[in-house]
C-alpha cells in the first residue's frame, strides 16, 4: 500500500474537506460567560426520543464549559452568516462582542439570532473519541422558523447551495 494511502490526520482532512457539510454553530453557558465553537460534525442520532451528537475538541477553548454544562445551544446557520461562522471558529476571537446579536434564552443557553433553527439540547453524555468527545444532547425544545438556505461547508471554506 502507498504510504500517502495509508490512515493518517492529514488523510483523513484530505477526504472530508471532499464531504459538503452543514454549519452549525454549538454554545453553551460557562463560568466566565457564553462560549461556542462552530460545528460541522453535527448529526441527528434518534428521533424517539429526539437526540442529537455533535464532536467537540479536548484542547478547545469551548471544552471545559461544554464538559460542565448541562444544557446546550445548536444553531444552523444560513448562507447569509458566514461571518457569523468564521467568528465562532476562529480561535481567541471574542465571538458574543457585536456584531454577534444573541440573547440569553432556555435553560441560560446562549440564543444566536437570525439563524435558520436553533434547539436546545440537555446533555445526556459525553463520549471520549480520541482528541475529541462526541456530546449527545437530548432536545428539549427549538425553533425551526429562520428563513433562507443553509450554509455548507467544503473544500475548506464556507459555501452556499446552488440550484
Amino acid at each position: 500500500m502507498p504510504a500517502d494511502l495509508l490512515a493518517t490526520p492529514d488523510l483523513l482532512r484530505s477526504v472530508f474537506r471532499r464531504h459538503a457539510a452543514g454549519v452549525a454553530v454549538i454554545t453553551a453557558r460557562g463560568d466566565a460567560g457564553p462560549v461556542g465553537f462552530t460545528a460541522t460534525s453535527l448529526a441527528s442520532v434518534s428521533a424517539e426520543p429526539p437526540m442529537l451528537s455533535f464532536g467537540v475538541g479536548t484542547g478547545s477553548s469551548c471544552w471545559p464549559a461544554i464538559a460542565a454544562a448541562d444544557h446546550v445551544g445548536v444553531h444552523i446557520l444560513g448562507e447569509h452568516q458566514q461571518e457569523l461562522a468564521a467568528t465562532f471558529a476562529r480561535s481567541g476571537a471574542d465571538r458574543f462582542a457585536p456584531p454577534t446579536a444573541w440573547r440569553e434564552g432556555p435553560e441560560g443557553v446562549p440564543v444566536l439570532d437570525g439563524v435558520l433553527a436553533w434547539l436546545v439540547g440537555r446533555v445526556v453524555t459525553r463520549v471520549p473519541a480520541g482528541d475529541h468527545r462526541i456530546v449527545i444532547a437530548e432536545v428539549v425544545l427549538g425553533d425551526p422558523t429562520g428563513t433562507g438556505r443553509p450554509l455548507l461547508y467544503h473544500q475548506g471554506r464556507f459555501n452556499r447551495l446552488r440550484d
